[in-house]
């Protein structure tokens, strides 16, 4: 390993990457501590900017080679997350227990669910079907309680006329706060 983008094994042995066959790079390893460290869901852009800090001659390539990288080999989910924002992509690792995300759908904030209905649902489509369950991605959209006090009828007008209203995009807040009771 004598290439200087080449990560030294004695700080990665136990590398999710190494454990899947990536050969490593500093890059690698850090875009991929990046997702998994963040308390945001990032987007490649973001990924970018911040690995940039660490790493100033990375370039854009570089990163979505990567994430392409960690998406074919398991190691990473790309979300869209109610499509709030448009097309944009988020990632994260699977590194976790399986969980739902909880998306508000007018002002964005995102919030993760983990609990036993979701391995109940998984084990209920696995009996039902004979189905072998290798990923579960589970999205929830609706309105958060500051949304849905901040404007309660706006909300019974719009579902009335069976239209869901998403509102202009604010700070999005990509939060992975409060896991569920188990």
């Amino acid at each position: 390993m004598g290439r200087s983008s080449t990560v030294t094994r004695a700080s990665t042995a136990d590398s999710p990457l190494r454990m899947h066959g990536i050969r490593l790079t500093k890059q690698r390893q850090l875009l991929f501590d990046l997702i998994n460290d963040a308390r945001d869901h990032l987007n490649a852009d973001q990924l970018y900017e911040l690995a940039k800090k660490t790493h100033p001659k990375i370039n854009r390539v570089t990163v979505y080679r990567t994430l392409k990288l960690l998406k074919q080999q398991g190691l990473i989910d790309e979300l869209d997350l109610m499509h709030f924002e448009g097309e944009q992509h988020y990632y994260e690792t699977r590194l976790k227990q399986e969980h739902a995300h909880i998306v508000c759908l007018r002002c964005g904030s995102v919030q993760e669910f983990f609990g036993a209905p979701l391995r109940q649902l998984n084990e209920q489509v696995a009996s039902d079907f004979g189905f072998h369950i290798l990923v579960t991605r589970t999205e929830v959209g609706g309105y958060c309680a500051d949304c849905r006090n901040a404007e309660p009828a706006e909300d019974s007008q719009a579902a009335a006329a069976g239209k869901l209203p998403v509102a202009a995009p604010k700070a999005r807040a990509h939060r992975r706060p409060k896991r569920a009771k188990k």
